[in-house]
C-alpha cells in the first residue's frame, strides 16, 4: 500500500468510526425533542454570527478576492435566514399529521397518522462557490429534523473549510455535528459511507459519481446540481430593467452560481438593444473591475483558463465576442483571476459554451423568432435547475410556465426563488433530485412514519374479510370491486 493509499485508509476508518459514534448517540437520544433541536439550531446560528467576519476574510483569501458585502449577503445572511426560519417553525413541523381512513374504519374508531421521525446521520457534501451557505442552509433542515451531521466541505476553498471545521468543533460535540476535510479521494470515501441520507451540492458530473457511491449502501440522496439555466426575454419585457437584473445575477460571484442565467433567448429584433442594455447595466454597477472591491474573482487560474477556452472556441466557430470592460482595463496584468463580462453573440450548439454549464462571467445571447421556438430549444436540452422569464404578457408567461420543466422559476428577475425559505429548492433530471428549504427540507431529512391504530372492534370480521368466508364476504367484495 502506498503512503497516500494508507492515509486514505486511515481517514476512511476514522470517518466510519465517527459515523458509528454519531449513530449510537442518535439512537441513545431518541426521541429527539424540540428543545434539543432548537438548542442545536441556536448554536449553529450563534456560530455563523460569531464567525461572520472571519468567514468573509477566509472566502476572500480562497477566491483571490471576493466582495465582502456579497459574502455577507450570499453566505452569511443566506445562512442566518434558514436557521432562524427553522427555529421559528420547528414545533409546527414536528406535529403529527392526521390522515383520513377509508369508510367505515374512521367511524368504527380506527385512527391513522404520520409522525415525522429523524433519519439518523446525514452526510453533507458542500461546494466551493458558496461554502458557508451551502453547508448551513441544509444543516438547518438536518438539525430541525432531529438528525446528526457529518460535513465534507470543498478542498477548493481550504481556508474556509478549515475555519468551518474549527468553528463547528467549538460549538458542537463531534457526536452531533462534525467536519472532515481533505481532497477528492477523501471525498469519494465520504460519499461511500452508509449514511441515513446524503446531500450533495456540486457539478452534475460529480453528482453521477456520488449517486453511484451512495447506491452501494442504498443511501437516499438529495442532489443539488446545476446545468444551463435559460433566460427568456419576452417581447413585452422592459428591456432596461431586464438587462440590469440579468447582469446583476450573472456578475454576482462572477457568475459562479449554479442558478446563474446561463444563456439568454431574445427576440430577433431586440438583440442589439439587449446587448447594449447589458453593457450599460454592467458599467453602472462596475465602472471598473480590477481594483473594484465589489467585483469577485474567478476561483482559480484553472477555472479562468476553462472560461477563456469557451470564449476562444466560440470565436473560432464564428461567434461575435463582446467584452464588457467599462474601465478599459488590462486584464493581462493582474495578480487575481478576475474576468470581465463577455457576451457571445450568434452562439451555436457546436460551441462548447452552449454544451457545458458556464459557471463564470460569460453570457451567450441567442435569438428567437417566436416564443414557441424558444420553448422548443429549452425542451430539447437537459432539464435546467432554474428558468427565468421577463415580460408582462400573462398569456405568454403562462405558456412558458406550462410548457417548460425546470427545478424552479423566477418571473421578471433571476435567482430570487432560491431566497424564499417557504419554497422547495431543488433540481430535476440532470439538474438534481429532491429538494430542501423550509418545511420541504424538514420532510426531506425526516422519515414519514405511518401509524395505524386499530380499535377493539373486530373490523376484519365485521367487514367479512375473516375466514370462514361467506355471503358477507361476497357482498363486501361486490360493493368494493366495481367502477
Amino acid at each position: 500500500m502506498t503512503i497516500a493509499a494508507d492515509a486514505i485508509a486511515r481517514d476512511t476508518a476514522a470517518m466510519q468510526a465517527l459515523l458509528m459514534k454519531q449513530r449510537d448517540a442518535f439512537h441513545a437520544e431518541l426521541p429527539v425533542s424540540a428543545a434539543f433541536r432548537k438548542d442545536r439550531l441556536t448554536r449553529a446560528l450563534k456560530l455563523v454570527l460569531d464567525y461572520k467576519d472571519r468567514f468573509v476574510a477566509s472566502l476572500s483569501d480562497d477566491f483571490g478576492h471576493r466582495s465582502a458585502e456579497m459574502s455577507l449577503v450570499t453566505d452569511i445572511m443566506a445562512s442566518v435566514k434558514p436557521l432562524k426560519h427553522a427555529l421559528k417553525h420547528v414545533d409546527q413541523w414536528m406535529a403529527p399529521e392526521k390522515r383520513k381512513l377509508d369508510f367505515p374504519l374512521g367511524l368504527l374508531g380506527a385512527k391513522a397518522m404520520v409522525e415525522w421521525q429523524p433519519k439518523g446521520v446525514v452526510g453533507i457534501i458542500s461546494p466551493w462557490n458558496f461554502p458557508v451557505n451551502l453547508t448551513f442552509a441544509p444543516l438547518a433542515n438536518v438539525l430541525a429534523a432531529g438528525n446528526r451531521a457529518m460535513i465534507k466541505p470543498s478542498e477548493f476553498t481550504p481556508a474556509t473549510s478549515e475555519l468551518m471545521k474549527a468553528a463547528i468543533a467549538q460549538y458542537f460535540d463531534e457526536a452531533e455535528v462534525a467536519v472532515v476535510t481533505g481532497g477528492p479521494e477523501l471525498g469519494k470515501a465520504f460519499s461511500e459511507l452508509p449514511f441515513d441520507h446524503l446531500i450533495f451540492t456540486g457539478a452534475t458530473s460529480i453528482g453521477r459519481h456520488v449517486m453511484a457511491a451512495a447506491a452501494k449502501n442504498l443511501v437516499p440522496l438529495t442532489l443539488e446540481l446545476g446545468g444551463k439555466s435559460p433566460t427568456i426575454l419576452g417581447r413585452s419585457a422592459d428591456l432596461a430593467q431586464a438587462t440590469e437584473r440579468v447582469a446583476m445575477g450573472k456578475l454576482m460571484n462572477a457568475g459562479q452560481i449554479c442558478l446563474a442565467p446561463d444563456y439568454l433567448l431574445v427576440p430577433d429584433e431586440k438583440e442589439e438593444e439587449v446587448v447594449e442594455g447589458l453593457k450599460a447595466a454592467t458599467a453602472r454597477m462596475y465602472p471598473t473591475l480590477l481594483a473594484n472591491d465589489d467585483y469577485t474573482s474567478v476561483i482559480s487560474k484553472r477555472h479562468r483558463d476553462r472560461l477563456e477556452a469557451h470564449i476562444e472556441d466560440a470565436r473560432a466557430k464564428g461567434a461575435e465576442i463582446v467584452e464588457v470592460n467599462p474601465g478599459n482595463e488590462d486584464f493581462s496584468k493582474q495578480n487575481t483571476n478576475k474576468m470581465p463580462l463577455t457576451i457571445i453573440r450568434n452562439p451555436t450548439d457546436e460551441m462548447t459554451v452552449m454544451q457545458e454549464e458556464i459557471f463564470g462571467p460569460v453570457l451567450p445571447v441567442k435569438r428567437y423568432k417566436t416564443v414557441d421556438e424558444a420553448i422548443a430549444y429549452i425542451n430539447a436540452k437537459d432539464r435546467p435547475l432554474g428558468l427565468y422569464w421577463f415580460g408582462t404578457d400573462q398569456a405568454e408567461e403562462r405558456r412558458v410556465l406550462d410548457r417548460t420543466i425546470s427545478g424552479g422559476v423566477t418571473v421578471n428577475d433571476v435567482l430570487f426563488h432560491v431566497s424564499v425559505e417557504d419554497l422547495p429548492f431543488g433540481g430535476i433530471g440532470p439538474a438534481g433530485m429532491g429538494n430542501y428549504h423550509g418545511f420541504d427540507g424538514f420532510k426531506a431529512f425526516s422519515h414519514p412514519k405511518s401509524i395505524y391504530r386499530q380499535p377493539k372492534l373486530d373490523l376484519a370480521g365485521l367487514a367479512g374479510f375473516k375466514p370462514p368466508y361467506g355471503e358477507k364476504t361476497r357482498k363486501a367484495l361486490a360493493r368494493e370491486i366495481k367502477a
